[in-house]
């Protein structure tokens, strides 16, 4: 399997840079006064342990830049991807797509945290809608045998749908979003799995080991169990990087498949 090299971690962590100044942009356009918009629904109950700072770009520094380990990851498919070297059962279209998906789960995510509004949520919770579906579709795909290009289309249309009901009941998003990777899970294990004949199998279990640690420090960040709210050490930031090297572990899960012909 392609190795990662120091030239791609540069450069990944490169383009990384540039996004977290091109997300400051739109930060600067639209703020700080963050109080005229409308709050994300987090501000009703708790919106995790880091403490806003009233006035400032951004709100949750720890949070939001931490995000930006989603966006790193995303780079860094994308250059495997598109190098030289890149053999898989796993398209380089896959590829790229799985990591465009990352980077908005983690641009997202800094829009969420550093401003604490609706908009801001709904970018965020539009990256992990992403994300569920195309692992839903990824097992789905190779379970079901669906050519690659129907594929695409029942995947625009179930993020379609998951945008529909995010736009509809935003309050029902994270148990949505929870049944979207738990079925992902269930069907790429039960049913996609035995369809990818060569293909490290640990990398995947592996990921879900690391969600499940990051799931329980989400949980005592939320709420506040573990907490010290003007700390840049942060459970939630915590939560973004495992998320980060989770999603990482599900890539090379899907790019340690070979082509059927060598299988």
């Amino acid at each position: 399997m392609q190795r990662t090299g120091p030239r791609q971690l540069a450069i990944a962590l490169a383009l990384t840079a540039f996004a977290a100044l091109g997300i400051v942009l739109p930060l600067l356009a639209f703020g700080p006064g963050w109080g005229v918009y409308a709050p994300a629904s987090c501000t009703a109950t708790r919106c995790f342990c880091e403490m806003p700072r009233i006035g400032a770009l951004v709100l949750q520094p720890a949070n939001s830049w931490s995000s930006l380990g989603f966006v790193f990851a995303g780079f860094l498919m994308i250059l495997l991807a598109r190098g030289p070297g890149w053999h898989s059962a796993m398209t380089p279209v896959s590829a790229t797509a799985f990591g465009i998906t990352a980077i908005v789960v983690g641009l997202g995510s800094v829009l969420l945290h550093a401003t604490l509004t609706l908009w801001g949520q709904f970018f965020d919770v539009l990256g992990m809608y992403l994300v569920g579906a195309f692992l839903l579709m990824s097992a789905l795909g190779r379970w079901l045998g669906i050519p690659d290009r129907r594929a695409i289309l029942l995947y625009a249309i179930l993020c379609a749908g998951l945008v529909e009901l995010l736009v509809v009941f935003p309050e029902a998003r994270r148990w949505l979003f929870a049944v979207l990777l738990i079925l992902a899970i269930v069907v790429e294990l039960a049913f996609a799995r035995p369809r990818r004949p060569i293909v490290v199998v640990r990398f995947y279990l592996m990921g879900i080991l690391v969600n499940a640690i990051a799931f329980a420090i989400w949980n005592l960040d939320q709420h506040g169990f573990i907490c010290a709210p003007s700390s840049l050490i942060q459970g939630h930031a915590a939560w973004h990087l495992l998320g980060a090297v989770a999603l990482w572990l599900t890539f090379a899960y899907y790019r340690s498949e070979q082509p059927a012909a060598e299988s």
